[in-house]
């Protein structure tokens, strides 16, 4: 499977039954250099006080970071894995969608780092992530 070959649409339609379906995550755009997406804020992803979770903050960073990574390398040769996710929450948000665009930061041959930013819909800046995904060679 070649993903720079995919739609949009059938990028999203891979999510179907995963937790980015459970939490509405969806792709908007996509490149080997930046990954954009959305989420919603409500019951899905919010804590029980009504505030969007921090690790809701992290599935869509860690999400749009993965498929982010997974178009650089041959995914038919390769398997990308993420080691490490981290953020920095600045903003609350009780209603409506946040969106991440993820940027890559280092593309190296064992590791890519992503940095990502989630904003409301005002475009404020609501958290900023960073991804690690090690890139291993798959066997056989």
């Amino acid at each position: 499977m070649n993903l720079q070959e995919l739609s949009l649409e059938e990028l999203n339609e891979a999510n179907r039954n995963t937790l980015m379906e459970s939490l509405g995550i969806e792709y908007t755009s996509v490149s080997s250099e930046k990954v954009t997406g959305r989420m919603p804020v409500d019951h899905r992803t919010c804590q029980p006080g009504g505030l969007l979770h921090g690790g809701a903050h992290l599935a869509l960073a860690e999400t749009l970071a993965g498929l982010g990574s997974a178009l650089i390398v041959d995914i038919n040769d390769f398997s990308v894995s993420g080691i490490q996710v981290s953020g920095n929450h600045v903003r609350s948000i009780d209603h409506g969608v946040v969106y991440g665009t993820a940027r890559i930061i280092h593309e190296g041959n064992r590791t890519h780092v992503w940095n990502i930013d989630i904003k409301n819909e005002s475009g404020k800046l609501v958290s900023t992530c960073r991804v690690t995904n090690m890139i291993t060679k798959k066997n056989g």
